[in-house]
């Protein structure tokens, strides 16, 4: 039991995950085969649909806009201040996340890309970046491919011809899909910045604490 407390912030959200996750596939799933009775089309199976553009589409388009939000989040805490705000670094006071790590590398409980250094240590003190940068750009790039499938297959419903991943990027249907995401993403991210300068939760990582004055900048 101990192991799940240390862990429980991730246990819970990938079990969440895993349920709306569920929950999403079974829904697509019945509203699928409910256009495809409309339009005449014989229903599909769980399997057919899980492979399907239309599955695929919908999924990478919210992973997209997910991956986006927490890279740009990353990098623009790098350079950008909220004052009075936990979800910023101090304004103008030296910030433990910008000290240089390579002084150190003895410390006993350092990582090892600490100890190893050179290129790898490069890579690892920008590693949290780059991994929402990559995940970003495989769910754009599945975006793009499933959707283009998707809308290849509702185009040959009218009797019109299909489109390419590349051909599906330029259509409004792919950027107002993508847009509709990005925005609330960041809508709420500036909502979280903001309030919590004045806005508190009492045990809350996320929160200054209770007693803090509003112009206090970071955790």
């Amino acid at each position: 039991m101990t192991w799940v407390r240390h862990h429980g912030l991730v246990l819970v959200n990938a079990a969440l995950f895993a349920i709306f996750l569920v929950g999403m596939t079974l829904t697509g799933w019945q509203v699928a085969n409910e256009e495809a009775i409309t339009h005449g089309v014989a229903p599909e199976g769980l399997g057919a649909y899980l492979a399907s553009g239309d599955f695929w589409e919908a999924v990478s388009e919210n992973w997209e806009s997910e991956f986006l939000q927490m890279a740009s989040y990353v990098a623009l805490t790098i350079v950008l201040f909220q004052k009075g705000s936990s979800e910023s670094k101090p304004i103008g006071k030296p910030a433990p996340q910008d000290e240089d790590p390579r002084g150190h590398r003895d410390d006993p409980d350092a990582p090892w890309p600490m100890r190893r250094g050179g290129w790898v240590l490069v890579l690892y003190e920008n590693s949290l970046l780059l991994l929402f940068a990559v995940l970003f750009i495989g769910s754009f790039a599945t975006h793009a491919v499933s959707g283009a499938g998707a809308y290849s297959e509702e185009q040959a419903q009218h009797g019109l011809p299909g489109v390419t991943p590349l051909e599906y990027l330029g259509t409004s249907q792919f950027w107002f899909e993508s847009f509709q995401n990005w925005q609330s993403e960041f809508m709420v991210v500036a909502v979280l910045a903001g309030a919590a300068v004045y806005l508190r939760q009492r045990g809350s990582s996320e929160s200054k604490p209770v007693h803090a004055p509003h112009s206090e900048t970071g955790a």
